[in-house]
């Protein structure tokens, strides 16, 4: 076969390849997504804990409590910039995210709702050992300001 030929024949693979396979994730989006979610699996695993004690489901633990609601406010006084780079939302990458893209089309709300989940945990963090009765009474803001953000900017699981 003639050179040019087997140049042609390369190109018009690579052409169907690209159109047959889906175009490769950028490693930055994919690792900024991942630990996004970390960040939110951690949220979850310390909200759990306090969910527990606040429904009657565990005793109430002032440590454990203080612990929770403690890595809390540093989970939400992290800067998480880097989480969300414009383009890692659901519409761009359906597989691996259920953040909606109008977390960058509105983000001074995202930010103020951001705000408040701090606020909140800060102050959750600073009754968590104070008995059940203030750590309920502060745990549903913190639960008010994550569903806040939520449903207005997660998609529903599909």
């Amino acid at each position: 076969m003639r050179p040019w030929k087997i140049g042609i024949l390369s190109i018009a693979a690579a052409a169907i390849a690209a159109v047959a396979m889906p175009a490769a994730a950028d490693p930055a989006m994919d690792k900024a997504i991942k630990s996004r979610k970390a960040q939110m699996a951690l949220y979850s695993w310390n909200l759990g804990q306090l969910s527990a004690m606040a429904k009657g489901d565990a005793p109430y633990d002032a440590a454990a409590a203080q612990g929770a609601a403690d890595n809390l406010a540093a989970l939400t006084s992290m800067s998480g910039a880097g989480l969300w780079p414009k383009g890692s939302d659901a519409t761009a990458m359906p597989d691996a995210t259920r953040a909606k893209a109008e977390i960058w089309t509105t983000y001074p709300a995202v930010a103020e709702k951001s705000a408040d989940m701090k606020a909140a945990a800060i102050a959750l963090a600073a009754v968590a050992d104070d008995g059940l009765d203030a750590m309920k009474a502060k745990f549903g803001d913190v639960g008010k300001a994550c569903g806040s953000c939520h449903k207005p900017f997660r998609a529903p699981k599909s």
